[in-house]
């Protein structure tokens, strides 16, 4: 587990340097400091297209509701009834830190891993002959980790999660017989909440906690699909970026020192804007094969900002986490489409928005691997239908060297991965 130097000594330069007014300086606007964002956008929004294909189809969707949210060109192509899907997923991650150094002692954290469920419903119908119109509900953004409070790392991080819920609305028109374009948006609730402890030297940790942190934020989409032949059909799909600027409070506990009356706090980011192309090629039959790259502009949430009124005025400070923009490519195989049973089969590469000597303990993301399977049976006149599905996103080892406090650990994650296990019912 490699060497971990006295912790008395180490905490006790530490606090004789923040003591009183700069406990907020430290703890909140570090460099280091706990601001979070979703990290990456969750793509698979619905099986057996979005699920089982690790995303790869969705750019061409044209088949199901889900195209509101995946690419709202698709509409069109749905046909005339009313369709809607309702599903859910379960997130199993598992995310074990292995320590190698710990200035303060402390644990591994154990499986940090925060589990969570998350519902899908999604609505389309023909408008006439051009228009379609589109309607969904789900998790757009979200992860969370609890590593517990005796962390080695708990001066970066104790606890984080977050959760983006989106409503989404949107229109596809049939432009010619070849190409359709669609628009539309999403409004997202964000949610977040940190816990993190603070370094009282010879005294034990104090905690800070930040609560009830929110905000709506408008994301917009534009899609377009075009075939190219009957067996040849391609999509691209554009998302803006969108600000959140959530607003909460912060809660102080076993601190030895005053602790301010006001505790209001706002976290401002950008969230990427999001370019996606790919194509769909029928190779023979009902079989299809697809695939898709997309660039996310990652460095543009990389400078976050903090504001915190005290009773003393407020503070104000940029933070810069030196993310980088994101690329990923994906292939997907699909035996069948919404219209018969089938079975669809995918995988996705996704870059790192960070390098290894810049990664802090509260947003870990590394390069990541997906491997995607489904399975689905639907009436032939799309009225109704189930499918089931999974996606293994393997991570990167994520390795962290963070000085926090003036406390310094680091270490990599051994075992790093999420398992996506959803449903979906076509009615």
């Amino acid at each position: 587990m490699g060497t971990r130097p006295t912790k008395n000594r180490s905490r006790t330069q530490v606090f004789s340097r923040v003591a009183g007014p700069a406990v907020f300086a430290l703890v909140l606007l570090s460099p280091s400091s706990p601001t979070n964002a979703a990290g990456f956008y969750i793509n698979s929004v619905g099986t057996p297209g979005s699920l089982g294909t690790a995303a790869a189809a969705n750019v061409t969707n044209n088949w199901g509701p889900d195209a509101t949210w995946a690419n709202p060109a698709g509409l069109v192509g749905i046909g005339d009834r009313r369709i809607m899907t309702a599903g859910l997923q379960a997130l199993i991650p598992v995310a074990e830190f292995d320590v190698s150094v710990a200035e303060a002692d402390g644990d591994d954290g154990g499986n940090a891993g925060d589990p969570a469920l998350i519902p899908s419903f999604f609505y389309s119908q023909r408008l006439d002959e051009t228009w379609a119109f589109g309607f969904g509900v789900s998790a757009l953004q979200g992860g969370g980790v609890d590593y517990g409070n005796n962390f080695a790392g708990r001066y970066g991080a104790i606890d984080v999660k977050l959760t983006g819920l989106a409503a989404t609305w949107s229109l596809g028109r049939q432009i010619t017989d070849k190409l359709s374009i669609g628009f539309g948006g999403s409004v997202i609730q964000t949610d977040f909440e940190q816990t993190i402890a603070f370094n009282q030297g010879p005294a034990s940790d104090g905690r800070v906690a930040m609560r009830d942190l929110d905000d709506l934020g408008v994301q917009g989409i534009f899609g377009l699909q075009y075939a190219a032949t009957e067996n040849l059909s391609l999509g691209l799909t554009y998302r803006s970026e969108f600000d959140a600027e959530l607003k909460g409070n912060v809660e102080f506990k076993n601190f030895t020192l005053p602790v301010p009356d006001q505790r209001n706090l706002k976290v401002d980011w950008t969230n990427p804007q999001w370019i996606e192309a790919g194509l769909r090629m029928r190779l023979r039959g009902n079989r299809h094969l697809f695939l898709s790259g997309n660039w996310q502009e990652w460095s543009k949430f990389s400078s976050n900002q903090l504001a915190i009124d005290t009773n003393g005025g407020g503070i104000v400070q940029t933070l810069d986490r030196d993310w980088d923009d994101t690329w990923s490519l994906a292939v997907g195989y699909a035996t069948g489409t919404t219209t018969s049973a089938g079975w669809s089969f995918g995988a996705r590469y996704e870059s790192s928005p960070v390098d290894n000597d810049k990664r802090t303990i509260d947003l870990p993301v590394d390069e990541t691997w997906q491997l995607s399977a489904a399975y689905g049976r639907f009436r032939e006149d799309r009225s109704r239908g189930w499918s089931v599905g999974a996606t293994l996103a393997l991570f990167g080892d994520a390795k962290v060297d963070q000085t926090v406090q003036g406390v310094r650990f680091a270490g990599d994650f051994d075992k790093y991965y999420v398992l996506f296990l959803g449903g979906t019912y076509r009615f």
